[in-house]
């Protein structure tokens, strides 16, 4: 999709990594796909800060620099902007964690190390995800398809390294599954509504980083 020259204030610093991806090659789109290029950005760079409720046509307008009326050449309404720029961010959480695990070492503690990382540095629209679903369709869907399309990479990754595994695939998915849910529930107490206690226990990210590894590690293979 899109690189960038003027642009609106960044809410949050971490999230120019998702929106730099949103950027590759923007100047060599036409003029029309670089102004729905820049509307989603600034959409992902509100979502960095607020609320999926909070997020309003004209606010994205303003911080993409259009007219009003621009918006909707190119979108239906709100919730279908909303939509998109969830769905292009679980591509980006996909990519960085497949390109983690072509790290040196152990794949599951780097995608591991990865998706804590991306959870830091994208709580907003993290949180758009797991804690905003009821109330906006779309992204649970995004998050369903987030969790379902990694949960089979890791199932079947986990398969190919243990081709004598007595678990089927169906086991293992669940598996996979109820360890993902731990990790999210975790990391959201952590990063997005910030559960004082969570914190306290998480100063040190290696010990957090350990202890999530191994549970993937049991929880696969016991």
């Amino acid at each position: 999709m899109n690189t960038q020259a003027s642009r609106p204030d960044a809410p949050n610093a971490h999230a120019e990594h998702f929106a730099a991806w949103l950027l590759q090659g923007r100047d060599e789109l036409r003029k029309g796909e670089r102004t729905r290029t820049d509307l989603l950005v600034a959409g992902a760079r509100l979502l960095s800060a607020e609320t999926l409720d909070s997020l309003t046509v004209a606010g994205v307008c303003k911080a993409a620099g259009v007219a009003h009326g621009t918006f909707y050449i190119y979108f239906a309404n709100r919730n279908v902007f909303a939509a998109e720029v969830l769905e292009l961010f679980v591509d980006y959480v996909q990519l960085e964690m497949r390109s983690a695990a072509r790290l040196p070492g152990s794949a599951s503690r780097n995608t591991t190390a990865a998706y804590m990382r991306i959870f830091e540095e994208n709580a907003g629209l993290m949180k758009c995800l797991v804690v905003g679903v009821d109330a906006f369709p779309e992204a649970r869907s995004a998050f369903q398809r987030l969790n379902h399309e990694w949960t089979t990479t890791v199932t079947r990754a986990w398969l190919r390294n243990n081709a004598q595994s007595p678990r089927s695939e169906a086991e293992l998915m669940r598996r996979a599954y109820a360890l993902g849910g731990m990790v999210d529930q975790y990391l959201t107490a952590l990063f997005v509504t910030g559960d004082p206690w969570v914190r306290a226990l998480s100063q040190d990210r290696e010990e957090v980083l350990e202890m999530f590894t191994d549970l993937w590690k049991r929880g696969m293979q016991t």
